[in-house]
């Protein structure tokens, strides 16, 4: 694994990384660079498809907002060949590297054209909480924001804490990318780390001419701290969830002001289906159905198939649940969706003995067959 460190100028880290990325966009076999960047008409971030090194000024990975998993933008780029017009570099963050790597598996994209650039993830607030946030502070604040975090200060602004989902994961570092930017241990003051992680890292590591050094000791502690604690709280979040969802009156409850808009399906990174059975005749019921189902019980909650729709996707989804938040992000009416899914995915992936996105060589567990797998259910062997 070749590693460098970057001279970060003048303590100025974003305008650090906006050089590297002009670097990168600017070799031979690079065509495009997919990067967060700020929208020139209106004051948020979106990933955004670069080819002119000079259009990269907005560029802010760093930015606390998180307003969508751009493993689905990479999937779009990536499922059918590019016509031979060099690869794409994209730069995302861990839990949208292994999401990219799930879609991967599954047939939704394609690795051989795109370079994965990941850079250790220091969180985002909700999308709703960092456009208020945003209104309110001055134009710097992702360089306020990284610094604080980094010297490990509280990262609540204005009464706004961190989305949960980000304080609950527990994988900070982009293991899966070609080249990873390391921030946790450094002194970004004066450096930036830089990894090749992979073959592919490697060939573009030499292309940047990077000199080689160490990894600084203090940064395999610092990853450490950090994982630790937010393992403490995921757990803290499992056992607070569970205890409000463990029975099928209580999951009415958590669900009770689902509309069933299935917004969190389509944020979903890893739900891919291109006709969802939620959307089709399958449970476009009849006028009278709802009348007998009312004249049951007295009574039925409108619209129905709420918790059907919820139990459905986590039968779907919970073995490649990456546990990045967009779902809750995405319910308007603030149903903690991912604490839910997060919860269920943990043991179904245990139970599996599997980690969605750690290895495009892990084949997922229901595409496959063991006879040494769940012994315990199936009584093979008894």
């Amino acid at each position: 694994m070749k590693t460098a460190k970057i001279n970060v100028k003048d303590g100025d880290l974003l305008a650090t990384l906006r050089e590297f990325f002009r670097s990168i966009l600017q070799l031979d076999d690079i065509s495009a660079i997919l990067v967060p960047q700020h929208l020139p008409m209106k004051n948020v971030v979106m990933p955004t498809l670069v080819t002119d090194p000079e259009q990269l000024n907005g560029a802010d990975p760093l930015a606390p907002v998180f307003p969508m998993n751009a493993a689905k933008i990479v999937s779009r780029l990536t499922r059918k060949p590019m016509g031979g017009r060099g690869r794409v570099a994209v730069v995302l963050r861990p839990c949208e590297i292994r999401a990219f790597i799930e879609l991967v598996k599954l047939k939704q994209g394609r690795t051989e054209e795109v370079v994965l650039v990941g850079i250790d993830c220091l969180g985002a607030y909700k999308n709703v909480d960092y456009t208020q946030i945003i209104e309110e502070q001055e134009t710097d604040f992702t360089s306020r924001f990284y610094r604080n975090v980094l010297s490990g200060e509280k990262m609540a602004d204005h009464g706004f804490d961190l989305n949960p989902a980000c304080k609950a994961c527990e994988h900070p570092v982009p293991n899966g990318a070609d080249i990873l930017i390391g921030l946790f241990g450094v002194d970004t003051n004066k450096n930036l780390l830089v990894q090749a992680r992979t073959p592919k890292g490697e060939d573009l590591y030499r292309n940047l001419d990077l000199s080689d050094t160490q990894e600084p000791p203090e940064r395999a502690e610092a990853v450490k701290s950090l994982i630790a604690k937010r393992t403490a709280y995921r757990d803290k979040m499992f056992a607070e969830t569970t205890e409000v969802t463990n029975s099928v009156e209580k999951l009415n409850i958590y669900l009770a002001n689902c509309i069933n808009c299935y917004n969190c399906r389509v944020a979903c990174p890893v739900c891919y289906c291109k006709e969802c059975v939620f959307v089709t005749d399958v449970f476009n019921h009849e006028p009278i159905q709802y009348l007998r189902w009312a004249n049951r019980k007295g009574v039925i909650k409108m619209p129905t198939d709420t918790v059907f729709y919820h139990i459905t996707r986590l039968a779907h989804m919970s073995t490649a649940c990456v546990g990045c938040g967009q779902c809750s992000n995405a319910c308007p009416n603030s149903i903690p969706v991912m604490e839910l899914f997060r919860t269920v995915s943990f043991r179904t992936q245990k139970a599996f003995e599997y980690e969605p996105g750690k290895s495009i060589k892990d084949e997922p567990p229901l595409s496959v067959f063991r006879e040494d797998e769940l012994s315990d259910v199936v009584g093979i062997g008894k």
